[in-house]
């Protein structure tokens, strides 16, 4: 038994598709996890002045890693480590990597401890709407959250080796340990020391999130070591290439602080309901769109260094027409049962009904743009397998932008045109509800993100890809599958409600089940008349599975 744990996690899986659902189970798992852990801090505590102190702590270790970590991140360095390992054997790439890790983290140290020195008029630009009491505990958490760029940024670099060598079970279960010293320090350390307990949590769990992966990464010979001298120009060559990205995603965390900043100023528990609805919506964003991301890249990476073009465009359309085929009729779920999903994962103890209402708004509106995030993880490792950071760059500069005007604007217009609020707020069915001014800014995120993605697919199709024509029978497919899926969800949730009763966590639940089974139901049937090639593979490996039949990919197309 042990033996067979151990060759399990060391296996090495070779198909994008097998290494996709490997990372796509493991983040499912990890995702539920972090539900578990939002639905501990909605029973514990709930929307509150306490939580939104938690969350916004959050911001600043968040931009550091973003920031500074992001100059050695896995997307950057893997082409390079794959091509030390391919010309020059595993010695010239380990002596690379310690290079790297060596200068990572003089650079983040000396960052941490600036930060650490700074924080308190930091603080108040995260938060200008804290009480100075609120203010005080904050600088303390976010002090003690710095720890946790420093260990995930070490355990990102270690997850490029294992990535490499395809040790994708032991890379996909960083995230459930970093969840689980989270959820300890919300059941152990927050009841003794209150919400400080919990900044405690988050950086254990980001030290477990690093020492998890250690031991893979010394088995296979690339055992850690500061370097003495460093070589400058590997490290050049990295920070040449990585400065633009890190300038592009660090725009997008400038851009999330400064949502935080106005929620600040909103009522009470604002900053957490906007954190519970993003948490909900980028639960399917982990599985599907980054799980065909990571598992995709070495394959990306790989066949563009060899001048495969024809087989690297179609590693792209396979990832991005799984991420359709998934995200949209999600998409539709979410919006259709955005108040069921709320009640089954948050809605207990201090979370209270209006919390619900005002969570599965702003969840609703957070998942307009589901599909948007999850193609701009592809297509953005695309960019970057072609040793191409600077247009991400552009789009992410001009796509944060425009969402921090959209959030400025659209707050401004809720609070100043009554006909728009109102249109709002029914839509949304939060008539009357204290605090719908939060609902903006999901609105803007998902609108900018849905830009970003536009801008990223427009720039990748013009620049790079020549066949397009698979990914539009895609979009056309499934979008028409999801409207199906949406219309019979809520016909269904409608009857179902009449003979359900009074609600409760179980009668919510199988009003959710039912309704969400005839949509799926419905949008098969739409994909089975559509002869839709991402069902078909699907069938045929849950036959290969169950059956033990040979498994046929659908055959690819080129269009113009």
């Amino acid at each position: 038994m042990i033996r067979r744990l151990f060759r399990l996690v060391n296996r090495g899986w070779q198909g994008m598709h097998e290494a996709a659902l490997l990372l796509g189970l493991f983040s499912l798992v990890s995702q539920l996890i972090g539900l578990f852990r939002d639905r501990l801090l909605a029973d514990m505590i709930g929307p509150s002045a306490t939580l939104d102190i938690y969350y916004a702590a959050f911001q600043i270790p968040n931009f550091i890693y973003i920031s500074i970590a992001s100059l050695a991140s896995i997307t950057v360095l893997m082409p390079f480590m794959i091509s030390r390992m391919s010309e020059s054997g595993r010695e010239s790439a380990r002596a690379f990597f310690n290079d790297v890790l060596s200068g990572f983290l003089l650079v983040l140290t000396l960052a941490s401890i600036g930060v650490f020195i700074f924080m308190p008029k930091l603080a108040k630009v995260v938060a200008p709407g804290f009480t100075p009491e609120a203010t005080e505990t904050l600088i303390w958490m976010s002090r003690v959250m710095l720890l946790s760029p420093v260990f995930l940024g070490i355990s990102n670099l270690v997850g490029t080796v294992t990535q490499i060598l395809r040790k994708f079970f032991i890379f996909a279960l960083s995230p459930i340990f970093y969840n689980l010293g989270i959820i300890f320090g919300i059941l152990v350390l927050y009841p003794r020391y209150g919400i400080r307990g919990l900044g405690i949590g988050v950086a254990l769990g980001a030290l477990m999130h690093l020492l998890v992966q250690l031991p893979t990464l010394v088995s296979a010979g690339f055992t850690p070591k500061l370097s003495a001298r460093l070589r400058k120009s590997s490290l050049k060559e990295v920070v040449t290439l990585s400065l633009p990205r890190t300038l592009g995603v660090s725009m997008n965390s400038i851009a999330l602080l400064v949502i935080i900043s106005i929620a600040s100023t909103l009522d009470d528990g604002a900053i957490s309901i906007f954190n519970f609805a993003l948490n909900l919506e980028t639960t399917p964003v982990g599985i599907i769109g980054i799980s065909y991301a990571v598992a995709s890249f070495p394959l990306l990476s790989e066949t563009f260094a060899q001048g495969k073009r024809e087989l690297w465009e179609s590693h792209i359309f396979s990832a991005l027409r799984q991420i359709i085929f998934w995200s949209l009729p999600i998409t539709a779920l979410f919006i259709v049962l955005r108040a069921h999903i709320v009640r089954i994962t948050l809605g207990t103890g201090a979370f209270s009904w209006t919390d619900t209402r005002l969570t599965a708004a702003a969840f609703a509106l957070f998942s307009i743009g589901l599909v948007g995030q999850s193609i701009i993880h592809v297509s953005v490792r695309a960019f970057y397998s072609a040793h191409d950071t600077r247009r991400p760059l552009y789009i992410n500069i001009f796509s944060s932008t425009m969402l921090v005007v959209l959030a400025l604007g659209l707050s401004r217009a809720f609070t100043t045109i009554p006909a728009f609020r109102d249109f709002v707020e029914s839509a949304l069915r939060v008539e009357g509800l204290p605090g719908t001014e939060v609902l903006m800014l999901p609105l803007a995120y998902s609108l900018g993100t849905l830009f970003n993605a536009w801008m990223q697919w427009f720039n990748l199709k013009r620049f790079y890809v020549k066949t397009t024509g698979a990914i539009t029978r895609a979009i056309v497919q499934n979008g028409v599958a999801a409207i199906a899926l949406g219309l019979a969800s809520y016909l269904t949730l409608q009857i179902v409600a009449q003979v359900t009763g009074v609600p409760t966590f179980w009668t919510v639940f199988f009003e959710a089940f039912v309704s969400a089974s005839v949509g799926v139901i419905v949008a098969v049937i739409v994909l089975v008349l559509f002869k839709n090639e991402q069902l078909a593979y699907l069938y045929s490996a849950l036959k290969q599975k169950f059956w033990k039949t040979d498994l046929v990919h659908p055959e690819q197309k080129p269009e113009a």
